[in-house]
């Protein structure tokens, strides 16, 4: 009895070391946010406005294009939800300390 109460407290601190990697998330290097769909749709305006695309292309670009902002207005609005409050509280004060 007394050897399975040593084996049993070997798991214990296997668990406990365990328990302590996933505190600290790694994230996937392959994973898109939506920061990063944003910053695309930037790339995608300012490309075809400095002319980066053929006439021919222009068709498939568009259409990614109004695709990636209808995703982005329908994911937008539960992430601005926090974040309009905390943009309202600085822009009060940011003005106030400029002058």
């Amino acid at each position: 009895m007394a050897t399975k109460k040593k084996s049993l407290k070997k798991p214990e601190e296997a668990t406990g070391t365990a328990t302590a990697n996933p505190q600290a998330p790694q994230q996937d290097p392959t994973a898109l946010s939506i920061g990063d769909l944003k910053n695309l749709s930037t790339i995608l305006d300012v490309a075809s406005t400095r002319g980066a695309f053929k006439a021919g292309e222009m068709a498939g670009v568009g259409f990614l294009y109004n695709k990636l902002q209808a995703f982005l207005a329908k994911v937008a609005p539960a992430e601005q939800k926090p974040e309009v409050a905390k943009a309202g509280a600085p822009t009060t004060v940011a003005p106030a300390e400029g002058q």
